[in-house]
């Protein structure tokens, strides 16, 4: 597992086709890349609560603003995949991280969703966060086993949460 030691650090980790992954926090010229990703899987109800057509303020109010920090993978100098850490609510809250992940749909399965989700438990703990929530997890989700294996349990079921049929999951793990 990646041990960064300040959230601002870039880092090198490797997919499991063997590419290499620079993953670090994403440049501002790199957002217009992450708000077409970000789009893309909105448009396909893949994972994320959000409605299409995704406009610039709700990407704004979920990647850019209020964020701890944004990080991206980058392979072959585009961008892979990203993910978000900010506080889970305000105030007695905010000692929790709330995340999101993203990989670009032509590169799943290659392991950057790992290296990503790996990446983002020492990153928070840097951050100086408790733990790690996750709020809206679709109970078809295939990164839910990536989870459980990775330390987090799922604390709450919301029954038809992401629609008729369709529960949202609510995971936690401890990062001390």
């Amino acid at each position: 597992m990646n041990r960064v030691q300040d959230i601002t650090e870039t880092t090198w980790l490797k997919a499991s086709d063997g590419s290499q992954l620079e993953v670090g926090p994403l440049l501002p010229a790199r957002l217009e890349e992450l708000f077409w990703l970000f789009t893309d899987i909105v448009a396909r109800y893949e994972g994320f609560p959000q409605l299409p057509p995704l406009t610039r303020a709700v990407f704004e109010e979920t990647w850019v603003r209020p964020v701890t920090v944004v990080v991206g993978a980058l392979r072959e100098g585009q961008l892979a995949g990203a993910y978000y850490l900010k506080p889970n609510q305000p105030g007695l809250g905010a000692h929790i991280a709330n995340a999101g992940y993203v990989v670009a749909r032509g590169l799943r399965g290659l392991g950057i969703g790992r290296a990503l989700v790996e990446d983002s438990v020492p990153r928070a703990s840097v951050a100086g966060y408790d733990a790690l929530q996750f709020n809206f997890v679709f109970a078809d989700n295939p990164a839910r086993s990536l989870y459980e294996e990775l330390g987090w349990r799922e604390i709450g079921r919301v029954p038809q949460g992401a629609g008729p049929g369709r529960d949202a999951l609510i995971y936690w793990r401890s990062l001390r």
